[in-house]
């Protein structure tokens, strides 16, 4: 007989087997989905080579608006990613319970649309090779190059908060399925589920929720600094890291809001994304969106008492002038929708709270829009001729194929790992109500029922 004993078979998953449906089983709208992507993938890396022949040219770009759908992007997803490993640790660290089925779809987004941001950069540039100039001949004086480093922060730590919580999952995968036995083995890290194990997998999940909040924080104040160093009218501001931070968050709730809501319906997960997520999620996007008109409303109230004829002219640009249907749609899509479904509760419900997350995305990408190219449009030097920045086919195209790209990552994802942390929902039903029971008596007065009760003043007892 061999010396070798055989490992014991791991527990039967029972309750929570339907989060392993995904991994283990594969249908046929799968291949449709990953075939639509593809080909709307294919038609952005056909317009991206037709560019990267042909130059620049062949998109809307030029003197003096040389930024417009490229950076526009690359401020949209990079605030998007907000949604996961922020929001997320922000919900860990506050001991908030309900987080538990909705911290991973968060974190994904994070690590997946980090990669568009920066790629659209590369994109904007026309020659790629170009981005190592920056590397080799960077300056500390530059917030370009403040923006490389935060953002490889940001991208590093992200992708480190995202895996940590992965391990106890992977190795549920490693115990219970056949499928890529050899890639969960290795991605397990040799992971028993032993009490000595969860207590460094705890404290090291949350270092990192400390680290990553002021890291995501200074990620796009930093992108703002792009803008702001510059003396270019309505960017010279210094409102405009908080502002941006706080679209960022604004924005990423609701893309977080959206994908949870198609994971519900995709995989029939109604009973872990509960309305009560949708609920919360929705009053907190209120919340922002407060707050994101208080800084628009601030930042505008600034400019026209400052009345200065630079900003002025960029100004009623964007009231009345080209860019005011831009402008306006973003004010009713970010603030009037929104505030209509979410204030009231019997609208605040998951189809109430995608239709205003929807809303609230299609908003911000204007904001970003409008923040990026009236200011390009009217240069503080004369220039020869009047140009209205106007995006081409081939900047249409890649915008779609990264959102398709963006997308089949993550479909990809859930059918690697599973999108709901298994052993934190499990680890809920287990420690979280004893936890939330000794949380309140920290905090809530003890009862005193040995002392006498004192009579009424006046009245003898």
């Amino acid at each position: 007989m061999s010396a070798v004993s055989k490992r014991p078979d791991p527990p039967p998953l029972t309750e929570d087997a339907i989060l392993l449906e995904p991994v283990l089983r594969t249908g046929w709208r799968f291949y449709v989905t990953v075939a639509a992507l593809l080909s709307i993938m294919a038609l952005g890396a056909y317009a991206y080579s037709k560019q990267y022949r042909e130059g620049l040219g062949v998109t809307g770009l030029g003197r003096p608006v040389y930024w417009g759908f490229y950076i526009t992007n690359f401020v949209f997803f990079i605030g998007i990613s907000h949604a996961g490993t922020l929001i997320s640790a922000i919900l860990r660290i506050v001991g908030a319970e309900w987080r538990r089925t909705i911290t991973r779809s968060a974190e994904v987004i994070t690590v997946m649309v980090i990669l568009f941001g920066v790629g659209n950069i590369l994109i904007d540039l026309g020659r790629p090779d170009r981005m190592l100039n920056v590397i080799f001949h960077g300056r500390l004086q530059s917030p370009l190059l403040w923006d490389v480093c935060s953002i490889t922060m940001y991208l590093t730590m992200s992708t480190l908060y995202l895996y940590l919580p992965l391990i106890p999952d992977i190795a549920i995968l490693r115990d219970h399925t056949n499928k890529r036995h050899w890639f969960y083995r290795l991605l397990a890290l040799g992971w028993t589920g032993t009490p000595k194990q969860h207590r460094v997998l705890e404290t090291l999940i949350g270092v990192m929720a400390i680290i990553v909040i002021p890291v995501a924080v200074s990620v796009h104040t930093v992108v703002s600094f792009v803008f702001a160093m510059t003396i270019q009218p309505m960017w010279h501001s210094a409102i405009f890291g908080p502002y941006f931070v706080v679209g960022a968050i604004f924005s990423g709730i609701a893309a977080l809001i959206v994908a949870m809501a198609l994971i519900r319906w995709v995989y029939g997960l109604g009973d872990y994304l509960k309305k009560v997520h949708f609920n919360n999620l929705g009053l907190l996007l209120l919340v922002m969106c407060f707050l994101w008109f208080y800084f628009t409303a601030a930042e505008f109230l600034t400019v026209f008492y400052g009345s200065e004829p630079a900003h002025m002219t960029i100004f009623w640009m964007k009231f009345t002038g080209p860019f005011a249907p831009h402008f306006w749609t973003m004010v009713t899509t970010c603030f009037v929708i929104p505030v209509a479904i979410l204030c009231n509760r019997r609208t605040r419900t998951v189809l109430g709270t995608v239709i205003a997350s929807i809303s609230v995305n299609i908003g911000m990408y204007l904001e970003r829009f409008i923040i990026v190219v009236p200011s390009l449009s009217q240069p503080r030097l004369p220039h020869s001729e009047s140009i209205v920045y106007s995006p081409t086919w081939v900047e249409w195209s890649i915008l779609a194929g990264c959102f398709a790209a963006f997308s089949l990552f993550y479909v990809l994802f859930t059918k690697l790992f599973p999108i709901v942390s298994i052993w934190e929902v499990q680890e809920g039903r287990e420690r979280s109500i004893a936890e939330v029971t000794e949380r309140l008596k920290t905090y809530l007065p003890e009862p005193h029922a040995s002392v006498e009760r004192r009579a009424p003043v006046g009245v003898t007892p």
